[in-house]
């Protein structure tokens, strides 16, 4: 697995599987980038769910921004152990951050963005 950022994300090879794991900015909420995963191999039993997988993730991140702690809960359980288990420490990180928002609750003008003092 390997993780890059930002555009260089748009001129893959159709070989690998991008995936959209965090956005960073600065702390002054400029320079927005946003990080993905590049799975190359793909273990052969699960090729024939792989769209299906995508699709949970993509609507992960969504849901993530959007506050639906539920179904980020539930996705992530279902997603765990899948890509080969590549993104098994982002999606315990991610379900640790869900549990601290639905504890604590977030801010309104919470956007999910993670903010960095200084950029990759």
């Amino acid at each position: 697995m390997n993780i890059i950022f930002g555009t260089s994300a748009d001129t893959l090879p159709d070989h690998y599987i991008k995936l959209e794991l965090d956005t960073f900015c600065t702390a002054d909420e400029g320079n927005k980038v946003t990080a993905y995963c590049l799975i190359e191999k793909l273990a052969l039993d699960e090729f024939a769910t792989m769209e299906s997988y995508k699709k949970i993730h993509a609507d992960l991140i969504d849901a993530y921004r959007n506050r639906y702690w539920h179904y980020c809960e539930q996705a992530i359980e279902g997603l765990m152990g899948k890509w080969n288990g590549d993104l098994d420490t982002f999606y315990t990180d991610l379900l640790t951050r869900v549990k601290q928002h639905k504890e604590n609750g977030v801010p309104n003008d919470w956007t999910a963005v993670i903010l960095k003092d200084t950029m990759p």
